[in-house]
């Protein structure tokens, strides 16, 4: 690439894959995303390696494993040394910013240090936005810690912000960094407050299968969750405007992902922290120099594989401690050497490990582990077992049946080897309980064990 590009990451926070047009939706919710990807690369098996805010974070901003940046929960935060994104390009002449919810300072305060910003030389953000603003009343803090009152729907208020500093850097190449807190809880609330009247467009319009099946608080929360969708998606559209405007759309590579799904409480008591599809399947999209016109990548992706990939984009080595691998070969058509299956760890609501391939779903737990505490474990038992191409929505719980014995003896090696490629030591896998063939389990129930 002969100029050095722009790029700007949206994320998102608790985003379903399937609240996204191309993702199966019928709401028409994402009309400038399914556009957008369309014309770049769309990335319809993208996972999070850890389904909860912190840990998924960290993922991102160094391409590693959660188990090795430290962050395995929240509440912890990056090492002072963490090679992220922000330090990258920062090091390399980008100018790089920050804008929304952090959730990875150390200290845990909302006004975020300097020395726990990851490398990002602009601030604007919180900790944990969701403690500090309202839907309709906003607050982040400035590079300097002080306290900035933004006016509008929070949404519209991060994004304003955006197109600010997009506007102010067109002449240099930028990194930016666009971390939503939407579309999660509004957590003392435990509600989610989408823009006023955007609830009573999506309430009781359509639900997807899994919820359908299982309720959780779907029925109460759904309205509102797919109203914040569609605000989101207004917002891309006016950043890919402003972009167009300055003329820099074609110079200009953005990523949309989230950092992990929502299951309303159909799994356990909250929202996610399980290894089921809707807590780990999240919407993914690139577009921009170098990705336009990729069309699908139908390889199983990872978060940690996106910080490699836009650094490799950019024309910048990717960093040795990297644990995830740049997508551009598969977009070449070499996949060589690329996994068929991604790797989960799960934390504090349990300590568990996942491997997911096209077909199927493995997950096991330690018994005696503290999610709160533990990093890991030296002994797990087999919890979930799913036939994801007979039961995508993952109903029924095959773990310890004697029909899949084999398949769940393979799958325990996979897990295994994907746990010491992570940087784990390889620990003792317990089989499930036995069952005869034929007893099949409703995995809700099983799940609230």
């Amino acid at each position: 690439m002969n100029e050095r590009p722009n790029i700007i990451v949206f994320l998102t926070d608790q985003q379903r894959w399937d609240t996204t047009g191309l993702g199966g939706n019928p709401l028409d919710l994402t009309p400038n995303l399914d556009r957008l990807a369309g014309g770049g690369t769309h990335l319809p098996l993208l996972f999070t390696p850890q389904p909860v805010c912190a840990p998924a974070r960290s993922c991102l901003q160094t391409g590693q494993y959660a188990t090795t940046t430290g962050v395995f929960r929240n509440g912890l935060g990056l090492a002072p040394d963490a090679v992220t994104l922000g330090s990258t390009f920062g090091e390399a002449g980008w100018a790089t910013g920050y804008i929304g919810k952090w959730h990875l300072a150390r200290s845990r305060q909302q006004a975020v240090p300097a020395d726990e910003r990851g490398g990002y030389r602009y601030w604007l953000g919180a900790n944990a936005t969701e403690i500090v603003s309202e839907p309709y009343h906003t607050v982040l803090f400035d590079g300097e810690g002080q306290k900035v009152e933004l006016p509008g729907y929070r949404v519209d208020a991060v994004t304003d912000a955006a197109i600010r500093y997009v506007h102010a850097h067109r002449e240099e190449p930028f990194f930016l960094f666009l971390s939503y807190l939407e579309p999660h809880q509004q957590n003392h609330l435990d509600d989610f407050p989408p823009p006023r009247g955007y609830r009573e467009r999506y309430q009781n319009r359509w639900m997807p299968p899994d919820l359908q099946a299982l309720g959780g608080s779907a029925a109460q929360h759904l309205g509102g969750y797919l109203g914040m969708v569609k605000r989101l998606d207004e917002a891309l559209g006016r950043l890919q405007d402003a972009l167009y405007s300055l003329d820099l759309e074609r110079r200009t590579v953005v990523l949309y992902t989230s950092d992990h799904g929502c299951h309303f409480k159909t799994r356990n008591g909250e929202y996610k922290r399980s290894c089921h599809e809707s807590s780990i399947h999240v919407p993914g999209a690139i577009w921009g120099p170098g990705f336009d016109g990729g069309g699908s990548v139908n390889h199983l992706v990872s978060l940690v594989d996106l910080p490699p990939t836009l650094l490799a984009a950019a024309g910048l080595p990717v960093p040795p401690q990297m644990q995830g691998r740049s997508l551009l070969p598969l977009l070449r058509g070499d996949a060589r050497g690329w996994p068929d299956d991604v790797l989960v760890q799960i934390s504090e609501s349990q300590v568990g490990r996942a491997v997911r391939t096209r077909r199927w779903k493995y997950g096991v737990t330690a018994p005696h582990g503290d999610g709160g505490r533990d990093r890991g474990a030296e002994s797990y038992v087999e919890q979930y077992l799913y036939d994801l191409e007979a039961d995508p929505h993952e109903l029924a719980n095959l773990a310890g049946l004697q029909s899949h014995r084999a398949v769940a003896d393979v799958l325990r090696e996979r897990l295994l080897r994907r746990m010491v490629e992570s940087g784990e030591p390889a620990p003792t896998i317990l089989s499930a309980e036995p069952r005869p063939s034929g007893q099949r389990r409703v995995s809700a129930t099983e799940a609230q064990a």
